[in-house]
C-alpha cells in the first residue's frame, strides 16, 4: 500500500475538491490522506512518516521536515510553477520535485487569450458602465477598439502553456513569435506556426506580449522598464505565470505614461494585493485573482498525473516532469 498526502487545510471548497479528486482517482492500493500543514513540526513528522509522495497546496515541504521522512520519494506539485519549494535542497536529500506536467496548460492558455480579448475590447469597463446605467458611454469614450485577428503575438516561454497559447491563437490568424532559452524539439515550432525570435526583437515586433516562464533568479524581473520602453506604445502585456516576472512599479509607470496601451494580469507581485494598488483601478488593466489554472478539467488532469507519478516513484520508474535543480538558477 502506497501513501500520498495532500498537504492543505480543507477550509475552502477548492481545497476539498482537489483532495476529493485525489481520492476519487486513487486505486485500491493507494492510501490518500490529508495533513494540515499548520500542525507542529513533531505532529507533521508523525503524520507523514509513512508517506511516499507529498502534494502541497498553498504550502511547502520544509527541508527540516523532509529530512525526517525516510519514505518520502517525491514532492508532487499541482501547479506548473515550483517556486514554493526548495527544489535544490530536496534533491540533496534524494527527494525529487515534479510539477503538474502541463495538466493546467489548456486552462491557463484559455485564460491568457481571455485576458487579451478583455483588454483589447475593454470588456470590464463596458460591463461596469452598463450595470451603472451608462448603456452606451463606453462607445463615446472608446469609439474604436481592437481585434486580435492578424496581430503579432510574442510568447515568452514556449513550454507546455506557451505552446497551448499559440495553438489557441491559430484561429485568430495571428503571427506568433516566441522566445525561449530551451531549444524545442525539431519541427515543434513549425507545427504551431511559430517563429523563434530574440527577446528584444520579439518585444519590438509584438502587438501583444505574454509571458509563460517559471519564476527563478533568471526570470525574476525580466520584464521591466527597458522592456516596456522597447514595446510598441499600442502593445498590451499579459502575465499569467508569476507576478515577480515583471517589475510591477515599472508596469504601472508604463501604463500611466502610455509606454504601453494595456495589461492583463492573473498574477501580482504581492498576493492578495494592497487595496490601493493602482492596477486595480486602471481602466487599461484587467486583474484576476491568480486562478487561470483552476478549471475542473485541469484539476482532474493534475490529480490523475500526481497519482501516476506516485506509482512511478514507488516502483522506481522514471518520474515525469521532474524539475531539474539546475533549471532554477
Amino acid at each position: 500500500m502506497s501513501t500520498i498526502a495532500f498537504l492543505a487545510q480543507l477550509t475552502t471548497e477548492e481545497h476539498r475538491l482537489r483532495y476529493d479528486l485525489l481520492k476519487r482517482h486513487a486505486g485500491s492500493d493507494v492510501n490518500v490522506i490529508n495533513v494540515d500543514p499548520s500542525l507542529s513540526h513533531g505532529e507533521l513528522i508523525e503524520a507523514l512518516k509513512d508517506v511516499d509522495v507529498a502534494v502541497p497546496w498553498l504550502a511547502s515541504v520544509p527541508l527540516d521536515l523532509a529530512e525526517r521522512l525516510p519514505n518520502l520519494k517525491l514532492v508532487q506539485l499541482l501547479t506548473a510553477g515550483f517556486d514554493s519549494v526548495d527544489v535544490v535542497g530536496l534533491s540533496k536529500l534524494g527527494i525529487a520535485t515534479a510539477n503538474n506536467g502541463g495538466s493546467n496548460a489548456i486552462s491557463v492558455s484559455e485564460h491568457t487569450v481571455t485576458l487579451m480579448l478583455n483588454v483589447y475590447r475593454r470588456i470590464m469597463e463596458a460591463w461596469s458602465n452598463t450595470v451603472k446605467g451608462d448603456w452606451r458611454a463606453i462607445i463615446d469614450q472608446l469609439p474604436v477598439r481592437s481585434e486580435i485577428n492578424g496581430k503579432t503575438i510574442g510568447i515568452i516561454g514556449f513550454g507546455n502553456i506557451g505552446r497551448q497559447v499559440a495553438r489557441r491563437l491559430s484561429g485568430f490568424d495571428c503571427e506568433v513569435l516566441y522566445y525561449d532559452t530551451v531549444e524545442l524539439m525539431p519541427g515543434r515550432d513549425r507545427e504551431l506556426g511559430a517563429q523563434a525570435m530574440g527577446l528584444e526583437h520579439l518585444l519590438r515586433a509584438s502587438d501583444i506580449v505574454t509571458v509563460h516562464v517559471p519564476l527563478n533568479s533568471t526570470t525574476r524581473g525580466m520584464i521591466g522598464s527597458h522592456e516596456f520602453k522597447v514595446m510598441k506604445n499600442t502593445a498590451i502585456f499579459i502575465n499569467t505565470c508569476r507576478g515577480p516576472v515583471h517589475n510591477e512599479l515599472d508596469l504601472i509607470h508604463a501604463l500611466q505614461s502610455g509606454e504601453i496601451a494595456g495589461a492583463g494580469l492573473d498574477v501580482l507581485d504581492k498576493e492578495p494585493p494592497d487595496p490601493n494598488n493602482p492596477l486595480l483601478t486602471m481602466p487599461n488593466a484587467v486583474v484576476t485573482p491568480h486562478w487561470a489554472g483552476g478549471t475542473g478539467e485541469g484539476n482532474e488532469r493534475a490529480a490523475i498525473f500526481a497519482l501516476a507519478n506516485l506509482d512511478r516513484a514507488v516502483e522506481g520508474r522514471n518520474i515525469l516532469s521532474v524539475v531539474d535543480p539546475e533549471s532554477i538558477f
